[in-house]
């Protein structure tokens, strides 16, 4: 039987090159997007009796817990889950944005939302095992003020996107640390340097690499036997190195659980409370 793989934000970039990639390979590919004539557009395309299409904006907690449920129950396996849709700098001179929930946009679709969905899913990859989680993030992190949670003092569009994904990091190494014998590895990726990719150019940034050179760099994380039996590692294209360091930080680490677990315990049931590792 061929894998299953869950991509979210596959209906461009670095996510649409990817669905192609393992449908074309023979997986059963669950592609998520927010925008239903971008699924349209990948199904047209695609190798379509392969392809599952979910609609969601991550940008909104409850559509996440929706996007969970039905994953779930349409699919009993689930092998890979890639996060991958994510919020970059965005244009030059815009401002703080907030998602439909309130918070900082970058924080929400960045980090809270890819730690919810893997969560959430957990059980179902359970059922797959060995079964991998691989969260695309970048070596452009930076420091998280914690008496400013939202960001609302001194807001820039790169320490928005700097501090998020260091809460990735740091997200993803408390998840692989939690599932270390679950048969479930977490690793994060960052796939490659100014991609050729809109939220690159969006940004006003000339671009210096390719998707495909990205993409090899999260193909390798999702395959790669070796990384199956390893977990919480943190991978700069395809070589292993570290993250920030304060995604190693224990005090840092220890503050960040519970303010994730206040953020989203409204969408997690008890089971799940119990299980996660921000008690």
């Amino acid at each position: 039987m061929m894998p299953t793989i869950l991509i979210t934000g596959a209906t461009s970039g670095l996510g649409e090159h990817l669905a192609n990639r393992f449908l074309y390979a023979g997986w059963t590919v669950l592609a998520h997007g927010r925008h239903s004539d971008k699924l349209a557009a990948l199904a047209h395309g695609a190798a379509q009796e392969n392809l599952r299409l979910y609609q969601a904006d991550l940008g909104s907690l409850d559509e996440v817990r929706s996007l969970a449920d039905t994953v779930a129950q349409e699919n009993p396996r689930l092998d890979v889950l890639v996060n991958n849709a994510g919020v970059g700098y965005g244009p030059l001179g815009e401002g703080r944005q907030i998602s439909k929930d309130g918070y900082e946009l970058r924080l929400a679709v960045n980090y809270l939302a890819p730690m919810l969905l893997a969560t959430l899913l957990m059980p179902t990859l359970a059922a797959s095992r060995p079964a991998r989680i691989v969260n695309v993030g970048s070596t452009n992190q930076g420091p998280f003020d914690t008496t400013d949670v939202q960001l609302e003092n001194h807001y820039t569009r790169e320490s928005a996107y700097q501090r998020s994904k260091m809460a990735l990091a740091a997200g993803t190494f408390d998840l692989g640390h939690e599932h270390q014998h679950s048969g479930i590895a977490v690793h994060c990726v960052h796939p490659a340097t100014r991609m050729d990719t809109a939220m690159v150019r969006d940004s006003g940034v000339s671009p210096t690499t390719s998707i495909q050179q990205g993409a090899d760099a999260v193909v390798q994380a999702v395959t790669n036997p070796s990384l199956s039996t390893r977990t919480g590692l943190f991978f700069d294209g395809t070589t292993e190195t570290t993250a920030h360091a304060d995604a190693y930080n224990p005090r840092f680490r220890a503050w960040l659980r519970s303010t994730t677990h206040h953020l989203l315990a409204d969408r997690l049931s008890t089971s799940h409370l119990q299980e996660q590792p921000w008690n």
